[in-house]
């Protein structure tokens, strides 16, 4: 009996449905019409419409071939199968059920197959537009001049052609696999494969059709095994743990993926040529997959276990050799680490030299102030109003003034758009008024005035200066200093320029000398024109925002600025780019001028080691005033841009600054070849700015941890290995202590240089092992490595903090400097390396707790020289410098200095008289304390030599207390000084 049909919806109904399909279709239009025409003229405005048509006419181009593409195949094999049905079934139960289904596709089958091909279509061509970046590469890549060490192929092949390739072969698989699946249910609701009745399960057009495609999917998988291989070469190798394929991968695992290839293909054969010619039955190409499965696994799983458990672990040292050589050659090549300079550096000098205190080119530029730390004292003192701002870490760039080159900390006083009062956040002000920030505010970084920074630019009164930690002029003056276009800035926080009368300024530009307010009218070419009611309109939409068509505000000369934060800004112009996290400012050409660091990067560079970028970069400024790197697997990378975009106009250009980067000549060429301006283009002065990027350091500081090793046996051993120490005054936050820029000269180097410096230590020990350093040189990036001989006394940056910080008499300072009502900040730990010696620097800040906006002032300098022996803190770098001096001169007469505070022994010698009472019982204490120090600091425990420093702390406080006591009564209480050893060790542990 047949079944009822299905209800028909009312004529209303279907009416309704219709409606509100095409109201969803409508707005879904709409939406993405409004996204592309302002993008349009976002990038007709920044004059990159090449990048806008390049990627949107090769995502359309993907969609549509991929998408239709997978919508033939698989609708082909529906219609196919459709096509094969048996034109008699036999009767049986199951047949009886099937034809109620029969009864629904038949009538409108072409209609179900279509849907069905049109769902696949789409997705896959969803699937296929993402992929734009791969097929421009793959289309315009070229070759790298570098051949693989395995196969003799251009390097070229696996960055610009492997990735798709192996995209294609798995669009391949997919397409095959649905069809499979798709044509099996067609045969099974029509007939063609049966699972009860009597007869044959399956007809023979329904097996030759469904044998077919099986035979395809293991042709594919034969293609599969051939790209395996080379793709074998960006695995990793867990014997050596390093990538790229090891002794069992190349002597068992790749013979094996070339006879699983042919393997695969005779399966093929043998699946359509049993199937449909010989035997016609599933038995025997049954048998030949099952084959294909055990080969699977025994030749490609099996034997390479075997070979890597039997024949390399036990001498895998040997035996991994060669490839760990290569994996070390590929990996410098890939990250820039091949012509980094290593340099002996010998660090024997524990006594401060006397040329410390008559140095020129160290210690002048010793840089104090810490721009993470100043950056509140900048935003105090030069804030004026309270919606200006300069972030939370300002930047380090270098200026001639004068003549002299030197440091300088760098901000630029933006709009805060989140510190706008309730009153001024109004949507009038906060689009139309409070527009720009203004000027870019610099200090000398070696430079302080009672504690604060010595600003010389960016003073809102014009050129000149009344204030008293100031120039009187500008020394960096800036012709044109509105920003309207700052790190600050948000997605949302667009400004609307341009007023209908010229005599009428409304924008607030900033305070005056009498003390009203100055305002503008913004001049520049940027900006995208919406004086036009449909200009009006389109962006009232895309903003969701009725004043752009109801405000008198916006009028016919009015533009609208957007996209407004630098390094959004040079990402929407150069999507192929990875972006350094921190953009920074400099004056160049009377104009402020944002510089972002641009990166190429690939992840299939053979050998090469994998990396993320999130976590190479991540460490104690990260997010705090840098931008946190996406988490991105990479093996290759260059700086291969210099952008640059304008504070005020918002120009952007892209600068060629690797010459020889291939993966950007194919992006570049990808976009007709002219995105990129020439290397020869970067105009002198902002070539002067240019600073080794701290992103790209990082990740090549921490690769050189291990990557300095180039000989196969130490690396695999691992015992000279490094790592990057935790931040000196809070070790256990297990955060890495940042790189630092400085203007300075180290050994072996003619002149000085910008550079960006970092310090290492050996892997699971506190001294110092190394110095590593990034400079340009004649426009060219050099790393150099100063290395210090294997076991030094040198203390590393964590110790040395705590050996000055641990100092008996700075230690009573810090604790007076530090109370209830204030506490103390470190500043960057300096590791200068000077007189055959090594010089650390901090300073010391001071912030008051009694209000919030209580600015931090430099109030101290911790000094260090040699092995910790040497320790001072002054008021002033000079100062600190003379003590270290004084110290190395009673050094070299035999009579080193004792540490500051230390009191006297039991004993203080044949003219001293003998200490009674509880003075002498406190100060046998303390000679108990020392002797406990000098053990630790042999033993090595770092743990034990804390308890120690602590305990002769306490045991000093409590001498001074009997010594105060006894003052009155007991000659003993004039004691002079001990020659006692300092408690500061001369050898510091685990060194």
């Amino acid at each position: 009996m047949r079944s009822s049909p299905l209800p028909r919806m009312s004529r209303r109904g279907r009416v309704t449905i219709g409606v509100l399909v095409g109201v969803f279709v409508l707005f879904t239009l709409l939406g993405w019409g409004v996204q592309a025409w302002t993008d349009w003229l976002w990038f007709d405005e920044v004059r990159y419409t090449q990048v806008f048509t390049g990627v949107l006419a090769t995502r359309l181009l993907l969609f549509l071939v991929v998408g239709l593409g997978l919508a033939l195949v698989v609708g082909g094999n529906l219609w196919l199968a459709h096509r094969l049905r048996p034109r008699m079934r036999p009767h049986s139960l199951e047949q009886a059920t099937l034809e109620r289904y029969r009864m629904v596709l038949e009538p409108r089958l072409g209609l179900w197959i279509s849907l069905a091909a049109l769902v696949v279509g789409i997705f896959a061509g969803l699937s296929a537009q993402s992929r734009w970046g791969q097929w421009l590469l793959f289309r315009n890549g070229g070759d790298f001049g570098v051949k693989d060490p395995e196969f003799g192929v251009d390097v070229g092949f696996y960055v610009f052609q492997l990735p798709f390739w192996r995209y294609v072969l798995g669009v391949g698989f997919t397409a095959v696999v649905l069809a499979l699946l798709g044509a099996l249910a067609v045969h099974y609701v029509f007939g063609g494969v049966r699972l009860q009745g009597v007869g044959d399960r399956m007809t023979g057009a329904a097996r030759a059709h469904l044998s077919t495609l099986v035979a395809v999917f293991v042709l594919l998988k034969a293609v599969a095994y051939v790209l395996d291989r080379r793709a074998m070469l960006l695995e990793y190798n867990e014997g050596a743990k390093l990538y790229g394929a090891g002794y069992a991968d190349v002597n068992a695992l790749l013979p094996a993926k070339e006879i699983l290839a042919y393997i695969s293909v005779v399966v093929a054969i043998a699946i359509i040529v049993f199937s449909n010619a010989v035997m016609r039955n599933l038995v025997w190409p049954g048998i030949s997959l099952a084959l294909l499965g055990v080969s699977a696994v025994a030749i490609g799983g099996i034997y390479p276990w075997a070979v890597q458990t039997f024949e390399v672990k036990p001498s895998a040292k040997d035996k991994e050799a060669p490839y760990i050589q290569r994996s070390i050659e590929a990996t410098r090549a890939a990250f820039g680490l091949a012509d980094t300079k290593n340099q002996a550096y010998a660090a024997n000098n524990f006594v401060p030299p006397a040329s410390l205190a008559t140095d020129t080119s160290v210690v002048p530029n010793v840089r104090l102030l810490d721009p993470q730390l100043v950056s509140e004292t900048y935003t105090q003192l030069q804030q004026v109003r309270g919606f200006y701002d300069f972030g939370p870490k300002l930047d380090i760039d270098r200026y001639s003034v004068g003549g002299k080159t030197s440091d300088y900390v760098v901000g630029v006083r933006e709009i805060n758009y989140t510190e706008l009062t309730d009153q001024q956040n109004t949507w009038i002000n906060r689009h139309t008024v409070y527009t720009h920030g203004y000027g870019l505010v610099a200090a000398p970084a070696n430079q302080v005035c009672s504690g604060q920074p010595y600003f010389v630019s960016g003073f809102l009164g014009g050129e000149k200066s009344q204030e008293a930690c100031s120039s009187t002029s500008e020394q960096i003056p800036a012709t044109q200093p509105r920003i309207y276009y700052g790190e600050r800035m948000g997605a949302g926080d667009y400004a609307i320029v341009g007023q209908s009368d010229p005599k009428r300024n409304a924008e607030f530009d900033r305070p005056s000398q009498t003390g009203g307010e100055q305002y503008y009218t913004y001049t520049g070419e940027g900006g995208v024109e919406i004086g036009s009611f449909t200009r009006r309109l389109l962006y009232a939409i895309k903003e969701q925002e009725s004043n752009f068509l109801l405000s008198e505000a916006v009028n016919e000369n009015s533009k609208l600025l957007y996209v407004r934060n630098p390094r959004d800004r040079v990402e929407k112009v150069a999507p192929f780019l990875t972006l350094d996290g921190d953009p920074y400012p400099a004056v160049v050409g009377g104009r402020v001028q944002w510089i972002v660091d641009g990166y190429t990067t690939a992840a299939t560079y053979p050998y090469a080691e994998r990396i993320n970028l999130q976590a190479e970069t991540t460490d104690e400024l990260t997010n705090r005033g840098t931008f946190q790197l996406a988490r991105e697997n990479v093996n290759y990378i260059r700086n291969s841009v210099k952008a640059t975009v304008d504070a005020y106009d918002g120009t952007v250009r892209l600068y060629q600054f690797d010459d020889t980067d291939p993966v950007l000549k194919a992006w570049n060429k990808a976009f007709g070849g002219d995105l990129i301006l020439p290397k020869n283009d970067i105009p002198a002065e902002l070539r002067e700015h240019f600073r080794y990027p701290a992103d790209m350091f990082k990740v090549q500081r921490n690769l050189l941890t291990k990557f300095h090793v180039t000989d196969p046996g130490d690396f695999y051993s691992a015992q000279d290995f490094w790592q990057v120490p935790n931040v000196p005054d809070a070790p256990d936050s297990g955060q890495k202590q940042p790189p630092y820029y400085l203007w300075t000269q180290f050994p072996g180097q003619d002149a000085p240089r910008f550079q960006l410096t970092s310090a290492v230590t050996p892997n699971g020990r506190q001294n110092l092992a190394a110095l590593i350093s990034g400079s340009y040189v004649d426009g060219q990036p050099r790393l150099e490595v100063l290395e210090l001989p294997d076991q030094t006394r040198v203390a590393g940056p964590v110790q040395v903090h705590q050996q000055m910080t641990n100092n008996a008499s700075i230690r009573q300072q810090l604790n007076l400097l530090s109370s209830n009502q204030a506490q103390v900040q470190y500043g960057n730990l300096l590791s200068l390396p000077f007189g055959d010696g090594m010089l650390y620097v901090e300073p010391v800040f001071v912030k008051s707790n009694l209000q919030d906006a209580f600015l931090p002032l430099l109030q101290k300098v911790l000094v260090s020289y040699g092995d910790g022996s040497y320790v001072a803190m002054a008021d002033t770098l000079a100062d600190g410098i003379k003590q270290l001096v004084e110290q190395g001169k009673q050094a070299t007469q035999g009579n080193p200095p004792p540490a500051e505070g230390t009191p006297p022994p039991p004993n203080g010698g044949n003219n001293s008289p003998a200490l009674t009472g509880e003075l002498a019982a406190a100060a046998g204490q303390v000679q108990t304390a020392i002797d406990e120090v000098k053990a630790a600091q042999a033993s090595g425990d770092f743990e034990r030599y804390g308890r120690a420093l602590k305990a002769l702390d306490e045991a000093m406080t409590a001498f001074q207390q009997a010594q105060k006591a006894a003052t009155p009564a007991s000659p003993a209480a004039s004691a002079p000084p001990s020659g006692s050893p300092s408690p500061t060790p001369s050898t510091a542990p685990g060194g």
